[in-house]
């Protein structure tokens, strides 16, 4: 596996220029350019039954998970019903890939792609690690290379790399370097160890080869979703940090090193040193920040609590095996104390494709599904 170490702590330069390459590309593509497949890097927030399999405490396959999906049957998602993934996949025409973990997933059914997430992963190899099992970001590189041996066997070397330079990498990383390490003194060492700029560098610099291994492999077109305002779910909620009606402003306040520097990152490896390559940012924080700030726009009154959980914002203990949610499930931005409703990710996955540079820098996922790579 081939690695680099990339320097995040620089200010951008010829991001516009690179921008505007870009969305010409766009522009001048034809339809013949429509994704072969998507493959799904992240944690729960995507993870659509990679634990199932593993011997993991981070598992949601159980009721209520996906009471609103699958007729009900859950399904390992971490959700009432369906994923961010779920909802970008049907934009571009691509079925849900199944789970590496399954045993299923082989043959035929990997020519979709192939979904790696893992509730409780990071982009180190420890966060999570009180969980258990799961696939942290360096696995689930392992993992798509275990796929890739697969699809050798079954297209040509130019059809497999035309195969792959037209499909799409989904990476959704960083909350659980922050919930699950940075901000569990008691059982990581992170936060002693280093400040919160420091910190998101060494996630970054993580996170740099990692996506350079899979360009190296093959793979072209990425969207990197930043991370969310942490401080505002309900298990941040629930520590009682922060006063009525507010989140917990220095959780929120620490992602800003990380999320500003994720989209440089982003402009770093759009500068030409990774030829026919198109990385684009996602802007969740902004993203899921405006819902936060203007529910009733999006058809939400319930921001401060989980519709499923116990304790204080329902966010003390998460959504137990056959409690009983909230009823209206739509009026709710959290389904448990961790992650937003199938309602949130659907909007979510709406901005993403097809939303501003605000929200999809430099080009939005419709634009970079349309390039020829």
């Amino acid at each position: 596996m081939k690695s680099t170490s990339i320097n995040i702590n620089i200010k951008m330069k010829g991001s516009v220029t690179m921008c505007l390459f870009v969305l010409v590309l766009a522009c001048c593509s034809s339809v013949h350019g429509a994704p072969t497949a998507l493959w799904v890097f992240g944690d729960s927030l995507v993870d659509n039954g990679n634990n199932n399999f593993l011997n993991s405490v981070a598992k949601s396959n159980y009721f209520p998970y996906g009471i609103d999906f699958n007729r009900g049957r859950p399904t390992g998602r971490f959700s009432n019903g369906k994923t961010f993934v779920d909802f970008l996949g049907e934009l571009l025409g691509l079925a849900a890939p199944p789970p590496f973990a399954d045993p299923n997933t082989r043959a035929s059914r990997i020519l979709g792609g192939v979904n790696y997430a893992s509730a409780a992963a990071g982009i180190l190899d420890e966060s999570g690690q009180h969980y258990m099992e799961r696939y942290p970001l360096s696995q689930q590189v392992i993992n798509f290379e275990s796929t890739l041996s697969q699809l050798r066997t079954m297209m040509s070397p130019d059809d497999l790399n035309n195969y792959l330079s037209r499909s799409i990498a989904v990476m959704v990383f960083g909350s659980n370097d922050y919930i699950n390490n940075y901000l569990m003194p008691s059982i990581y060492t992170s936060s002693i160890n280093y400040n919160p700029q420091q910190f998101a560098n060494l996630l970054l610099n993580r996170y740099a080869r990692q996506l350079v291994a899979l360009y190296s492999v093959g793979l072209r077109k990425f969207l990197l979703a930043g991370v969310g305002p942490l401080g505002c779910i309900p298990n941040q909620l629930a520590t009682g940090q922060a006063p009525p009606g507010r989140c917990v402003d220095y959780v929120n306040q620490m992602l800003g090193s990380f999320n500003e520097g994720l989209r440089s990152l982003v402009s770093i490896m759009n500068n030409g040193t990774h030829p026919g390559a198109v990385f684009v940012y996602g802007n969740t924080y902004a993203a899921i920040g405006d819902i936060l700030n203007n529910p009733s726009r999006y058809g939400f009154n319930v921001w401060d609590r989980a519709c499923c959980g116990v304790g204080r914002n329902q966010g003390q203990i998460t959504c137990l095996p056959y409690q009983f949610p909230c009823l209206d499930r739509s009026k709710y931005i959290f389904w448990d104390a961790f992650h937003p409703t199938q309602a949130v990710n659907a909007i979510l996955a709406q901005r993403a494709y097809s939303g501003p540079p605000s929200d999809c820098y430099p080009i939005n996922v419709q634009q970079m599904a349309a390039i020829n790579a």
